[in-house]
């Protein structure tokens, strides 16, 4: 059953399913950041944030990183096309939450280990129904995470293709995108390339 508007159902959606192929083929998932696996830290991020349920999209490597990683409190969806790029891995995500009644789904990517609870909170707090579009923002740019109400799932999961994920359904949509400046509670790097290992801890 839906939420209300006061106290609505936002599902976290942990998109964790890269390989890593810039990284020399090491899953993102597994990257270790103060000690533990991304995926720890992205889950904790979303449950902190007061998302729930909270499902993570996994694919490379999916079995290691259910032995290496505590995904306990989420559901598991393996992606087996993964290497098609984020836009599969999006699509399945929101499928996974079309049953939980949820009224929107926050996404966070795995390999943005910079962006904690305090930005999902903020986010998260943004929504005011299931039309809901929400991002934060990083000195007035678009970044992670973002917030799609439930309205809107069907046609963003029809234009998620290849590495895009939901930028083009971002970019048509932009005027009803709600940004919520995050710089000053979080940074949106990306774990991408060997350099930017050194943002790991």
């Amino acid at each position: 059953m839906a939420s209300d508007a006061k106290n609505p159902k936002v599902a976290g959606v942990l998109l964790a399913a890269g390989g890593g192929r810039r990284l020399g083929g090491r899953p993102k998932a597994l990257l270790e950041h103060r000690g533990r696996p991304l995926v720890e830290h992205a889950l904790r991020a979303l449950r902190n944030g007061g998302c729930g349920p909270l499902h993570v999209v996994l694919g490379a490597a999916a079995d290691e990183v259910r032995a290496r990683a505590d995904l306990t409190g989420s559901a598991v969806t393996v992606n087996p096309g993964w290497e098609e790029g984020m836009g599969s891995s999006l699509r399945l995500g929101l499928a996974a939450l079309s049953a939980t009644g949820a009224d929107a789904a926050l996404v966070l990517l795995v390999d943005q280990p910079g962006i904690g609870a305090e930005a999902v909170a903020r986010v998260r707090g943004a929504y005011r129904s299931r039309s809901s579009l929400v991002a934060a923002a990083y000195d007035g740019e678009r970044g992670h995470p973002v917030l799609f109400g439930a309205d809107r799932w069907a046609d963003i999961a029809a234009g998620a293709v290849g590495d895009q994920g939901a930028r083009a359904y971002l970019r048509e949509h932009r005027d009803a995108i709600t940004l919520v400046e995050c710089s000053d509670v979080a940074q949106a790097y990306d774990i991408d390339t060997a350099e930017d290992l050194d943002h790991l801890e």
